[in-house]
């Protein structure tokens, strides 16, 4: 974790999900339960049988860890570079998976604050927005490559798997764009703007930052309010405070 003037620590990347009983990896292209992770694997096995885009019949759907779909876990949040971090993460589940690291969701302004740097600054970079420093605003959106439609199939487990550029997936793993850091003193957060959207401690669910296909230039200051701590989608996961 890096802190953030001694008053709070917050994760350094976006959350890796493991079960909190055994530490087996949870497949990132999946809500992190089990009755989902059932229902989604068999769902769009068939759906992708039916779709009528190419993309949607050639995109395999991905396999989840066996035990994912015969036994009950729990997610426990990890921080880890360079690799992929879980979407498909509802703020309900968030907060379980900090609690199971002996950490909690972040409050706005806490994440806030990291994301702005000891310099205060709109974006982790900088007071200017720079394409391509952070992984959002990217030149493609998954679903609707997909399905044709953006709007569209925002629970299929392939969304995170689509690549922008041939051999450059839009959803990075932890850590890849080097100039999307918020710096603390000798030490820096990693992407608070863009790749996932992250959760914060609302009770009316509130998420930060963006997604990497999200078009907007806000920075820090990207907020969604439209919805309950219950819903879940592919553009969702959640890093710890403490």
């Amino acid at each position: 974790m890096v802190s953030i003037r001694g008053e709070f620590c917050i994760d350094r990347y976006e959350a890796v999900l493991v079960d909190h009983g055994s530490g087996r990896r949870l497949s990132p292209y999946y809500a992190p339960a089990r009755v989902h992770v059932r229902r989604e694997y068999r769902r769009w096995k068939q759906l992708r049988l039916e779709s009528e885009m190419l993309a949607g019949q050639r995109t395999a759907v991905p396999e989840p860890p066996r035990f994912q779909l015969e036994e009950q876990f729990e997610p426990r949040a990890e921080v880890r570079p360079g690799e992929i971090p879980n979407g498909y993460v509802s703020a309900d589940l968030a907060a379980v998976a900090c609690r199971n690291a002996g950490k909690r969701l972040c409050r706005e302004t806490e994440w806030v604050t990291a994301c702005r740097g000891e310099q205060d600054r709109a974006f982790p970079y900088g007071d200017e927005y720079v394409q391509g420093h952070c992984n959002v605003f990217r030149e493609k959106h998954p679903a609707a490559v997909l399905h044709g439609d953006a709007s569209r199939g925002h629970l299929d487990p392939r969304l995170n798997l689509i690549e922008g550029r041939p051999g450059r997936r839009l959803l990075l793993p932890t850590g890849s764009r080097s100039r999307c850091r918020s710096q603390w003193g000798g030490d820096a957060v990693h992407d608070l703007v863009g790749n996932l959207a992250e959760w914060v401690d609302d009770p009316d669910g509130v998420f930060l930052g963006g997604f990497f296909s999200r078009i907007t230039r806000e920075g820090c200051a990207r907020k969604v309010t439209a919805h309950t701590p219950d819903y879940f989608d592919y553009s969702l996961g959640v890093r710890c405070c403490r």
